[in-house]
């Protein structure tokens, strides 16, 4: 008998197929799939960035591992803040007078030395610039650890009494500060009534124009919120029309150059008519004129 290995050599070996080079159903969709913009971005983004969420998510559930964590932050965040050179240790303000530096003081009560990262230099600019007096500031932190503040105080214009208080205002009628008496700013006009401080760029304009009867000037009236008298010694009134008062006073101040119009004895000089200025006399002067009339038509007042 012949051994069955010896048969199984000699035995013809069936032909082996050729290898299919088409991709299995399932491998073609993933192939096709992955094509997919919007896939091939979710995969390589998304995907990372939602293991990495449910993770944190999972190790944040526990109230003692956020606390852990927070308090890390929080130690780390405070031995940066705490170096040497980010602390502030003094305030130095420039432009201000004296009262308002320590108003400025008052108002901003730093402990020092402090961290630049505790400082909220916004929020300390607006309460600063909540005073009167400041019409700009500026906040910023030198080199050396010192706390720069810069002031632009408002410039006093004028005396501003009203119905309840006198106030100093600045030329666009912002309050720079209160006073108790007219006496403390002899130095400044004085302006008077209800909208006065609404009309100041117009009033200082109007002073402006009355400077060469500077001498006798006591001050400016705002009669029904409108128009201005302008108010003089010996209870003389100049009444200001409402549209073009500095013209109407500039025409008053010539003719009193040329005829010596307000050394009369007049009570006031109405402008308010353009067309048509009046003058008004005073009693006395009021009855000698009339006097004088009787006297020239020929009758005697006894008559």
């Amino acid at each position: 008998m012949r051994p069955l290995s010896g048969f199984a050599r000699n035995a013809p070996q069936q032909p082996v197929a050729p290898r299919d080079p088409a991709p299995s159903r399932a491998a073609y969709r993933m192939q096709r799939l992955w094509l997919t913009p919007s896939f091939r971005k979710f995969t390589m983004v998304g995907l990372p960035i939602l293991c990495v969420a449910l993770g944190g998510a999972v190790f944040f559930a526990g109230q003692e591992r956020r606390d852990a964590v927070s308090g890390k932050i929080a130690e780390i965040r405070r031995s940066v803040a705490e170096r040497p050179e980010f602390m502030v240790n003094l305030m130095a303000i420039d432009g201000a007078s004296i009262e308002v530096s320590e108003d400025i003081r008052e108002i901003l009560p730093v402990d020092f030395p402090i961290s630049s990262f505790d400082l909220d230099l916004e929020s300390m600019r607006q309460t600063v610039e909540g005073l009167d007096a400041v019409a700009r500031v500026d906040l910023r932190i030198r080199p050396g650890g010192i706390l720069q503040v810069e002031i632009e105080e408002r410039v006093p214009a004028v005396v501003w009494r009203g119905r309840d208080a006198i106030e100093i205002l600045d030329h666009e009628g912002h309050r720079v500060a209160h006073l108790v008496a007219r006496a403390q700013r002899p130095d400044l006009p004085l302006v008077a009534g209800d909208g006065a401080n609404a009309a100041v760029p117009e009033a200082l304009a109007v002073l402006k124009a009355a400077e060469p009867i500077a001498d006798r000037m006591r001050g400016l009236v705002r009669m029904g919120e409108r128009r201005w008298d302008l108010v003089l010694d010996r209870g003389q009134r100049i009444l200001l029309p409402e549209e073009r008062p500095v013209q109407a006073l500039e025409r008053v101040i010539a003719l009193n150059k040329v005829q010596d119009l307000l050394a009369r004895d007049l009570v006031a000089i109405d402008m308010r008519n353009e067309k048509r200025p009046t003058l008004r006399l005073s009693k006395p002067a009021a009855d000698e004129l009339r006097e004088a009339k009787l006297q020239q038509m020929g009758v005697s007042r006894n008559e």
